[in-house]
């Protein structure tokens, strides 16, 4: 009976959370009906080609063979559960439960959910460099300085990174031991795993794949709306919004992804209105219509203790 209701729970918070955000769903509806089909079946492509990528990065995170159908199930369904609480909980608790089932022992869970954390960050940091290097002048922050009330960009910038210092001081002076002991055993299973080069090429491989593909769907979107920027600059624009976005710890992105996306593309010379509606389109292909098919595969896979 237990099992039968943890399989009901995905379902009732996805439907909670479509009842809380009819609005937000609305205004991504109306905006989807004015993209061209073509552009929002390759954002969903690209959304579907995300997960395989995600899988092999997890796949590179543990040295153990994982099972592939059963690990490619566990990320859709994992998607479905990170847009549902902050900072990536959901799509971690899923793969600890899906690691457990494997039989990977228990020490390595925090080293290889921190592995995947690392490859990822420093993939999106260094994409986010090398397209910069590319497109140098595609990114012009002095056009947010009305909608930022007059502020400079860059006074806005030095505080995002002075709030997110702040707690530096206090973690390390209060949990400097369980740091020193966390980082020996994750430097340790991070060697093991780079001693394998299979696991390595799908680790960073995975990692560098999974936000370019991402980038690919919204560049989709936005030649499907006409938005009229340059797709080079739209890969720009998402890079710089979802690293951004990663200090503002929302659900799923929630507010966060939507409001830096549609700032980075301002930032690239889109209209405000063309970039909303450009971002609306592209979180409901690529976020909210699979939220209900997740968390119903979610279900089936607790059912059959898969995770």
């Amino acid at each position: 009976m237990l099992r039968r209701l943890l399989c009901l729970l995905p379902l009732a918070a996805v439907l909670c959370w479509l009842a809380t955000h009819r609005a937000l769903l609305g205004d991504g509806a109306r905006a989807v009906l004015r993209a061209n089909g073509y552009g929002l079946l390759a954002a969903f492509a690209t959304t579907a080609l995300g997960w395989v990528a995600v899988s092999f990065a997890r796949q590179g995170t543990v040295p153990e063979r994982l099972p592939a159908r059963r690990l490619l199930a566990t990320q859709v369904a994992a998607a479905s559960a990170n847009h549902l609480l902050p900072s990536g909980i959901g799509a971690g608790a899923v793969n600890v439960r899906f690691l457990a089932r494997c039989g990977v022992p228990a020490a390595r869970y925090p080293a290889a959910l921190a592995l995947y954390l690392l490859a990822e960050g420093v993939s999106r940091l260094a994409l986010l460099l090398a397209v910069f290097a590319v497109f140098p002048g595609a990114l012009r922050p002095g056009a947010l300085s009305p909608d930022l009330g007059g502020v400079p960009p860059a006074a806005v910038l030095a505080v995002v990174l002075l709030a997110l210092a702040l707690p530096v001081p206090f973690v390390a002076g209060r949990a400097r031991r369980a740091v020193r002991r966390f980082l020996a055993h994750a430097f340790a299973d991070i060697r093991s795993v780079h001693a394998r080069p299979a696991r390595a090429l799908a680790l960073w491989g995975g990692s560098l794949a999974f936000p370019l593909l991402q980038a690919a769907g919204l560049v989709a979107v936005a030649l499907s709306l006409g938005l009229g920027v340059p797709a080079g600059h739209v890969v720009l624009a998402y890079l710089a919004a979802s690293v951004l976005a990663a200090a503002v710890p929302s659900p799923g992105g929630i507010g966060s992804v939507d409001a830096s996306l549609v700032l980075a593309l301002a930032a690239i010379g889109a209209p405000v209105g063309a970039a909303t509606s450009t971002v609306l389109a592209y979180r409901t292909v690529t976020v909210w219509l699979p939220l209900l098919p997740g968390a119903l595969l979610l279900g089936a896979l607790v059912r059959r203790r898969v995770v």
